[in-house]
């Protein structure tokens, strides 16, 4: 059977998987220091398959076609060119099987996901993964994409996607072969990078958030989206989709880590790991 082993909360922001790529030397050691830890958790965790909740940032998507949530079930998924070329990245590979269970699952549970079975992935997905396993020539683990519109208005509430979390949490649980699971929830913490409010940093909130989403979710799932964005500005809304991924492990979790680093590319950087 399935089990969910392990939860992470960790930002997508391109110069947080810049840090963690080098050797712990440079500029960039103090940053290195505080996150790297993690990988030796993630090693122990043994882990087969992770979930990345995380949210495309105009690489396979656009305003023109915005779903709320997609769930990749692709054999591969390639990193996207965002503008610049791909990021020097393995392909992830696909958990195609689990990823079909979970569309069986949770669509007949009341989410309307869309299905991709071609999906170009991009920091989102892929700086978590170098911040938990480096600089390998292959991914250690299986993918299931899960992407949350957090970028056209309106975006799902943090109750909705805490609930999403249950149902692919439940789901997981149900599938019939062995695996070893992980869910990455991406995004935040507080930034904002246009308007008058760019810049803008609200190290007392993503602190309260880290803490609530260990023993007091239900907390966070009672923030609007105008909460978020007021708290957190407007890209650090993308802390609902740490909700989906806490909303997929048991109620009671165990913290092994917590991170907190500001700033990372005028970005408050946390990163949380959770035992099951």
């Amino acid at each position: 059977m399935a089990e969910i082993v392990a939860g992470v909360g960790v930002s997508h922001v391109p110069a947080l998987g810049a840090a963690m790529t080098g050797d712990g030397s440079g500029p960039a050691a103090e940053v290195f220091e505080k996150f790297a830890p993690l990988r030796a958790w993630i090693e122990e965790r043994r882990l087969d398959t992770v979930i990345v909740v995380y949210n495309d940032h105009a690489s396979s998507f656009s305003l023109e076609l915005m779903p709320t949530f997609v769930i990749g079930a692709a054999e591969t998924y390639a990193p996207a060119d965002e503008g610049y070329g791909a990021r020097d990245v393995p392909v992830a590979v696909g958990d195609v099987d689990l990823s079909w269970h979970l569309i069986d699952e949770v669509v007949p549970a009341g989410f309307d996901l869309t299905i991709a079975q071609r999906l170009d992935v991009d920091h989102g997905l892929t700086v978590p993964l170098t911040v938990l396993f480096g600089r390998p020539e292959e991914w250690p683990v299986r993918v299931v994409p899960v992407l949350v519109n957090v970028v056209q208005q309106p975006t799902p509430s943090a109750r909705r996607c805490f609930d999403l979390g249950r149902a692919l949490g439940r789901a997981v649980a149900s599938f019939p072969d062995a695996r070893r699971v992980g869910v990455i929830g991406t995004g935040g913490m507080s930034h904002q990078l246009q308007g008058r409010r760019a810049g803008h940093i609200n190290s007392d909130f993503d602190r309260m958030f880290l803490a609530a989403t260990v023993d007091e979710p239900g907390r966070l799932t009672g923030l609007s989206n105008l909460d978020l964005i007021r708290e957190a500005g407007s890209e650090g809304a993308e802390l609902v989709m740490w909700l989906v991924m806490r909303g997929a492990l048991p109620e009671r979790v165990t913290a092994r880590h917590t991170v907190y680093h500001v700033p990372v590319s005028n970005t408050g950087a946390g990163a949380l790991a959770l035992e099951v």
